[in-house]
């Protein structure tokens, strides 16, 4: 007899938009959002790198923008194309000033609205189902802990460039 998918409190889907706001633009109590880490960063700081074969910060924040896409295409199985390229690190534009930083930022945004539409949108009884690797929730929560980890490293990448 196949088992019934377990099927957590009727919340759960609130509680991963949740970790998803909290990970990029919440005030949450653990330091900085993704979004919070990119606040008054110019064009001329993001694009500086810190060393050879390093990313810099607009690459960092392209980065999250393609995963939150990717996320979104894996937990509703409706592949599209990110609209930057290469897909996992895009490169920043040639046309590297404020209005193209504004540009992909406001990528960055609207890829996480997405994200948090296509979250909204799933069936709570299809959380445990493979999106493909791992679970839809797994992927969700792994959005949200990236935005976590990529914030620190913007941070830091700041912090490095103001003593320096």
């Amino acid at each position: 007899m196949p088992r019934k998918k377990e099927i957590r409190a009727p919340g759960e889907l609130a509680f991963l938009e949740r970790a998803l706001h909290e990970g990029f633009d919440a005030e949450a109590w653990h330091g900085p959002t993704l979004r919070g880490s990119l606040r008054r960063v110019r064009a001329e700081e993001a694009v500086r790198s810190p060393g050879a074969d390093r990313h810099t910060i607009w690459g960092l924040a392209l980065h999250a923008a393609y995963w939150k896409h990717r996320v979104r295409c894996r937990i509703t199985g409706l592949e599209s194309r990110f609209e930057r390229s290469p897909a996992n690190f895009p490169t920043v534009p040639e046309r590297a000033d404020e209005a193209a930083w504004k540009e992909d930022l406001a990528l960055l945004d609207r890829m996480h609205g997405d994200l948090l539409a296509a979250v909204r949108a799933l069936d709570p009884r299809t959380l445990d189902d493979p999106a493909p690797r791992r679970s839809r929730r797994d992927q969700i929560l792994g959005a949200a802990f990236h935005d976590v980890y990529h914030a620190g490293q913007i941070r830091l990448l700041r912090r490095m460039f103001e003593s320096g």
